[in-house]
């Protein structure tokens, strides 16, 4: 038997591959960035042709740079970043606009609307959500209302509705497949958390025609397999998870209260609560973590997640990049903050895109608050890392409230991991441990494992546990008072940033 689990892992502002042996050990990777696009403000967009490009070449290149043919490789899986809304031709396969991206906000008014309704209670029975322009259900909409002739051929059976798995699975497929997992159909405020499926209430609410869906399938289970012209072979397709949810699995968060806390371009915090929806009232969503195929069973039972999602984490780190040109790399931020003992009481909330969990207002805007003549650029980058940890904590804490727990540690992950200073500042500000284990990778590694699992490279959960290894603890060395004090001045940043382009964002 073939012995290697490709993974795609398809991000907000690049495209990574890495090949993974039966150890779950990466044996090759590539990473490719593209393009973000802005064409009004708080409108976010991507050329779905610049992620289907991207990830193909990613993959191609990790096949050649470990030296095995295509057929050497047992299974691929997929993971992806959630709730970018793509709309495309089935007769062409060619979308019909950019794809809209998660943090993209032009649909903030369209939920202001909803809320306004009373909607938001039904929306969030059915689907686990509240009512917010991050999910894809108002992009689809919208999309729908504004690229000409989309209405009258998606009505007619043209046109295929997809986030990034479900095109990714087409292109890999030549269109033989339109298909998305439960992780990512829980991600669209389309879908019914408690039925597996489609809700027709919604559909018929925010009027998108049901032809343009794609069929849901399992998290774990051989879906098909890609055209050989692409990868050289036709390999099996057998795993498909969103990337928040395809990092909780590859941190073995298999029991009910595990957590994990990913750190990439956002930060999202996901708590496994296992096979029954929780409802948060605290700001956080209920969402499918995964479904696993079952032999015998028509409908297996899905693991479900509080999720808590930071909208800007490494993205703030960019922006002092781009945006500010404080930073040459953003390797540069740990160094740099790490040069002061503290931030100067200086406080950044990166509301650059709004503000995800628990507040949910898209409105608010990035604030930096305590600026002295004494600043420093230090002082600044300080603060971004600790933003990062003060909105863990925001989720953190209402985590807690809903599911009536608390953590006893966190697992963490994501590019950001990498960062000492920052891992030990988030110790510092939850007042627990913090794990980060050798393979840092795990949202990938997910996607490898649901595909191995389907395809028998793992035979049980158990053997993935067995192969999960610690790289470093961090605790905490902050007295609890100086953390409660830090945490309450951050909570006064953030309301002075709340609210602040409610009469601004464009329609």
């Amino acid at each position: 038997m073939p012995g290697y689990v490709l993974a795609l892992d398809q991000g907000t502002t690049s495209s990574r591959s890495i090949l993974f042996d039966g150890s779950g050990s990466a044996v090759s990777s590539a990473q490719e960035e593209f393009p973000q696009i802005y064409p009004k403000p708080g409108w976010v967009e991507h050329d779905p042709e610049a992620i289907w490009n991207s990830q193909l070449a990613t993959a191609r290149s990790v096949i050649a740079e470990a030296g095995i043919s295509p057929k050497d490789i047992a299974a691929i899986g997929i993971t992806n970043q959630r709730e970018t809304t793509l709309l495309w031709d089935r007769r062409t396969g060619k979308p019909v606009h950019n794809a809209i991206v998660w943090q993209c906000r032009r649909t903030a008014h369209v939920c202001e609307q909803l809320k306004a309704e009373g909607l938001e209670p039904e929306v969030q029975r059915r689907t686990g959500l509240v009512i917010d322009a991050y999910f894809s259900g108002t992009k689809l909409a919208w999309l729908l209302e504004n690229v000409e002739g989309a209405r009258t051929l998606a009505e007619a059976g043209h046109l295929a509705f997809g986030t990034v798995d479900s095109f990714l699975l087409w292109r890999l497929t030549n269109g033989a497949l339109h298909i998305s997992d439960v992780s990512n159909a829980s991600r669209t405020m389309l879908f019914n958390l408690h039925s597996l499926d489609w809700d027709p209430f919604l559909l018929d609410r925010l009027g998108i025609p049901p032809a343009v869906l794609p069929r849901v399938v399992a998290s774990s289970a051989i879906l098909g397999e890609t055209h050989p012209d692409w990868l050289g072979a036709a390999i099996p397709l057998a795993g498909v998870a969103g990337d928040q949810q395809a990092a909780l699995f590859g941190q073995i968060c298999f029991e009910t209260g595990a957590a994990k806390n990913t750190y990439g371009t956002g930060c999202f915090l996901l708590l496994n609560t296992g096979t029954h929806p929780i409802a948060s009232e605290s700001g956080l969503v209920t969402t499918v973590g995964w479904q696993l195929q079952s032999r015998g069973t028509d409908r297996p039972a899905a693991t479900y997640a509080l999720e808590g999602s930071v909208f800007i984490a490494g993205a703030a780190v960019q922006w002092l990049r781009d945006g500010l040109g404080i930073l040459g790399s953003s390797a540069e931020i740990g160094p740099l903050a790490a040069s002061v003992p503290d931030s100067g009481d200086v406080y950044f909330v990166p509301a650059l895109v709004g503000l995800g969990a628990p507040r949910w207002d898209p409105f608010a805007r990035g604030t930096i608050i305590g600026l002295t003549r004494g600043t420093s650029r230090a002082h600044i980058a300080r603060a971004t890392l600790e933003a990062i940890a003060f909105q863990t904590r925001d989720v953190l804490e209402a985590m807690s409230r809903d599911a009536s727990l608390a953590l006893q540690n966190l697992r963490v992950d994501g590019g950001a991991v990498a960062n000492n200073l920052l891992m030990q500042i988030q110790s510092d500000l939850l007042g627990v441990p913090v794990q980060r284990p050798v393979q840092t990778e795990t949202t990938a590694l997910g996607a490898a494992t649901l595909a191995g699992l389907a395809t028998g490279i793992w035979s049980s959960l158990d053997d993935l546990t067995a192969a999960w290894k610690l790289d470093r603890e961090f605790v905490p060395q902050m007295s609890a008072d100086e953390r409660d004090h830090r945490y309450d001045r951050w909570q006064r940043a953030v309301e002075r940033s709340t609210r602040w382009a409610a009469e601004g964002i464009q329609e």
